[in-house]
């Protein structure tokens, strides 16, 4: 099949950009508000660009009502955030965190999470989560919306300090068997990561 995004052209019940986009690694991002108010929220289109030094960047779509979401919002205001790395283990609290709700809420209570200090940032991360990258805001980028009246923003964050827990290192190496990360799919799917495999590049003489 082909077909034209903006004609929305697909023929199918559901446009399969994200599906076939696959897997995603989620941001789940912990920002805080100029009055200390803590927002968590969970950002599948999240990656990891460039190395020198480390970035992080995800997107923000509009509220339902209008408006930017709240993370982008806090980050503008202060440029500080934390991502922490979603698992397994916290699949339903993630789950719980990404419903729209009012600016302000405290998604850490919603979902019964608790927060860690961080070393460099404001932002807290979240207990129980192996790994936690704390961010300094480089800059957001507007991105091209079909409504010009609701922001798609893309936040570019330097990394400045790494947690990752003792427990999911093996021989020097993080072992993705003990890290058991989560990946969104496409639709109301995700995916377990548990196992790997290696492919040595090839060497040209």
């Amino acid at each position: 099949m082909f077909y034209e995004p903006a004609k929305k052209n697909h023929g199918l019940d559901r446009d399969p950009f994200k599906a076939v986009v696959v897997p995603r690694p989620i941001g789940w991002a912990t920002s805080m508000s100029k009055d200390g108010v803590t927002n968590l929220a969970p950002y599948s289109y999240f990656n990891a660009f460039g190395g020198r030094p480390h970035c992080l960047a995800f997107s923000a779509g509009p509220r339902p009502e209008g408006g930017v979401k709240d993370t982008a919002r806090n980050i503008e205001e202060t440029g500080e955030f934390v991502i922490n790395l979603v698992t397994y283990d916290q699949r339903d609290q993630m789950n719980t965190s990404s419903a729209p709700y009012p600016y302000g809420t405290s998604e850490i209570e919603m979902a019964g999470l608790e927060l860690l200090p961080s070393t460099l940032v404001k932002p807290g991360r979240v207990k129980g989560a192996p790994v936690h990258f704390e961010c300094e805001l480089w800059k957001t980028v507007d991105l091209p919306s079909e409504n010009p009246e609701q922001r798609e923003v893309l936040v570019i964050g330097t990394v400045k300090g790494i947690h990752i827990d003792e427990s999911v290192i093996t021989d020097g190496r993080v072992d993705i068997t003990k890290l058991k990360p989560i990946a969104r799919l496409g639709y109301m799917e995700y995916a377990l990561i548990d196992k790997a495999f290696t492919m040595d590049r090839p060497v040209v003489a």
